[in-house]
């Protein structure tokens, strides 16, 4: 965009020192470095635009991060380039990306590239303002501490604030005051545990409309796209339009950095998104918020895997701000919040949990084994197709939540019962349709003369039952009832409110108008069994958010969850206790060394490379050993484990040993996260 002739190069007059981070992902190279800046790029080489330098021989991107009077470094080559004079790298997040990377044992220029966008130059015109067809566009001004923004402009504020009315808060003891707090400007921190059939996108709105009447802004994370759209709903009817924009990598290119642009240049007081507003620049942030924790989509994919739940809670430290986590169910994590003092928890009263809740029966108990032998065994025990066929016959809807997608997602022989499996690769065999052939779920081959290895026969049954399998055998036994499903296909965020079936996979869960009047919770077990730290809870968060949508026991709504209500799961259900659960939880986590307790790394790759990392890397003294586990493929996984206190010394013994490793170029790579969800 901008430059100057190599020739005749020479350094700006007044701080000529540009301090930049290269966009290069290597551990040894993450630190800044110093560059000229050449006469005549002085006005667009502002602090947070993006630039090109020359670095190991080639051109590559960077961010200004601070200009200077003078480098400790004699001989500096100067800035091929100022991209863009636009300071898409705000100062607040250029402070959070640094203690993330810290956290996480990564590089700053990882984080920056989660945190930034990728630049599109058409919707970047749209914010430089120009005097004329050359003039230069004035970058975004940070605002001023005393004013409040409001829309496209930022204003002060005068005088007293009206305060904002609890509205369902008032169901919380502790609600109200966590809005005076929030109005009034002070770091409150909460963990709140939702009522069933509650509006939570109206409660969070609430909470934002309280911090933004006290002139300050706010960041809300949320799992989908589907919760985005309700939260998007709730905060225009209760700020009005154009007070929040919507950032989420789902938008595309050029509305996502339209988005970005927006909050930047603060012409919002509020931004919401999915986890890719985590880093979102807010002015004056007052409060971070971030819905269903506990959902694996708030963890980021990407190098270096940082949670959404991790990021927003330091900033709240960084900036002093207000932080609040819900859900219907609660995690360990937020519970250690809670424990630790760092938060406090908003709860409802017991009584009137009990006039909201509805009521939840499971199948596996001694009275209903009493009643019907095979409620342990049967898929749909007697007790659910009651429950179905009452609200049915109420002119209510029916949901029925099934692990697993797909019509028949594995299958087994017939005859001995081996799994049907790929004679090529192995993997499991599935029936995409009651007519279908059956194929492999991980090559796509097709194996229509599968015979068993074992018995060699050829007939095939149901080993674990889907979603559309399900939908099937429903229609046929409730004829003239609309069948609907909800899932990876097709996902449905409402439906209306008189009978009807609706089979949905975790998470797909639809809305219905008025409430179910029966939901019924299926395979269980395909959740409870799973080989995972957190399988209980991630049960329980999914029976809660579906439970969540039925409606309360005195208006007929029931739930039925196929499973023995000895279960902690089950029992936490039952009584709508998630913080008991979450209690339960990280006390078993305590004991066993497992997180939240302690911090834990994972080290994933080949053998050779595991080990020659851990070589190098000066771990702390109260580090231990956990491996090695077999991983996917030739490579294995090594886990380390400290005491939450030393969880810095750790991160930084580890990204310095993968420095030492980039440095001499080694051939194996090696995978490094801490806290990660899955560590088995």
């Amino acid at each position: 965009m901008t430059g100057t002739r190599r020739d005749d190069r020479r350094p700006e007059d007044g701080s000529p020192v540009a301090r930049v981070c290269v966009d290069v992902p290597l551990p040894h190279l993450d630190r800044p470095f110093d560059y000229l800046v050449a006469h005549g790029l002085g006005e667009d080489a502002r602090p947070g635009v993006r630039v090109k330098v020359r670095f190991a021989g080639q051109q590559v991107d960077g961010w200004l991060l601070e200009r200077l009077d003078h480098s400790d470094y004699p001989r500096l080559a100067y800035l091929e380039k100022v991209v863009s004079p636009v300071p898409v790298l705000a100062p607040e997040v250029l402070r959070l990306a640094r203690a993330v990377a810290d956290r996480y044992a990564g590089s700053l220029a990882d984080v920056l590239r989660l945190a930034i966008p990728p630049r599109h130059a058409r919707v970047e015109k749209e914010f430089l303002p120009r005097t004329d067809a050359t003039a230069t566009p004035t970058p975004p001004t940070e605002p001023d501490p005393a004013s409040t923004s409001v829309g496209p402009q930022v204003v002060a504020s005068e005088g007293p604030v009206a305060p904002v009315e609890p509205g369902g808060w008032r169901d919380y003891p502790a609600g109200p005051a966590l809005l005076r707090a929030l109005a009034d400007g002070r770091p409150a921190r909460a963990v709140w545990s939702a009522l069933p059939g509650e509006d939570w996108a109206a409660r969070y709105a609430t909470a934002v409309a309280a911090t933004v009447a006290a002139g300050r802004g706010a960041l809300v994370v949320v799992p989908d796209g589907r919760d985005l759209d309700r939260l998007d709903a709730a905060l225009t009817a209760t700020l009005g339009p154009d007070r929040h924009v919507c950032l989420s990598a789902a938008l595309g290119p050029a509305r996502r950095y339209r988005a970005f642009l927006t909050a930047r240049h603060h012409d919002a007081p509020v931004v919401i998104g999915t986890r890719a507003a985590m880093f979102a620049p807010v002015a004056r942030l007052g409060l971070v918020a971030i819905w269903d924790d506990g959902d694996d989509l708030h963890a980021e994919p990407r190098a270096p895997y940082p949670h959404a739940r991790e990021v927003l809670l330091t900033r709240a430290q960084l900036d002093e701000a207000a932080a609040l986590v819900g859900g219907y169910a609660r995690t360990a994590e937020a519970q250690l919040l809670v424990e630790t003092g760092w938060a406090r928890e908003v709860v409802a009263a017991r009584e009137v949990l009990r006039a909201r809740t509805p009521a939840v029966t499971p199948t596996g108990d001694d009275p209903q084994l009493a009643r019907d032998p095979a409620a342990a065994t049967a898929r749909l025990p007697s007790l659910a197709w009651t429950a179905a066929r009452e609200a049915l016959r109420a002119e209510s809807p029916v949901l029925v939540q099934v692990p697993r997608r797909g019509y028949l997602p594995s299958v087994a022989c017939d005859d001995c019962r081996t799994p049907a499996r790929c004679a090529h690769c192995a993997g499991p065999l599935a029936l995409p349709s009651a007519g279908g052939t059956p194929a492999c779920r991980w090559c796509a081959r097709v194996a229509a003369a599968y015979a068993c290895p074992h018995c060699g026969g050829r007939r095939l049954r149901a080993s674990v039952t889907g979603a559309r399998r399900t939908a099937e055998e429903l229609g046929r036994a409730f004829p003239g009832v609309p069948v609907r499903t909800s899932g990876r296909e097709e996902v449905l965020a409402d439906v209306p409110g008189g009978a009807g079936l609706v089979i949905a996979t975790p998470g797909a869960e639809p809305v219905a108008e008025g409430g179910y009047g029966a939901v019924l919770l299926l395979d269980t077990w395909a959740l409870l069994t799973r080989a995972d730290l957190r399988a209980g809870e991630e049960a329980l968060r999914r029976w809660a958010a579906a439970a969540a949508l039925a409606r309360p026991a005195a208006d007929g709504g029931r739930v039925v969850v196929v499973a023995d209500g000895a279960l902690a799961p089950v029992q936490a259900l039952l009584r709508w206790d998630p913080a008991w659960f979450a209690a339960r939880e990280l006390a078993e986590r305590r004991e066993l060394g497992f997180p939240p307790a302690v911090r834990m790394a994972s080290l994933t790759g080949a053998p050779d490379a595991v080990a020659d990392l851990l070589a190098q890397a000066r771990l702390p003294e109260e580090a231990q050993l956990l491996g090695p586990v077999p991983a996917d493929g030739d490579r294995e996984r090594m886990l380390v484990r400290v005491p939450r206190a030393r969880a810095a010394a750790l991160a930084e013994a580890l990204h310095a040993a993968a420095g030492v490793r980039s440095a001499r170029k080694a051939a194996d790579s090696v995978r490094l996260q801490v806290d990660p969800l899955a560590m088995f």
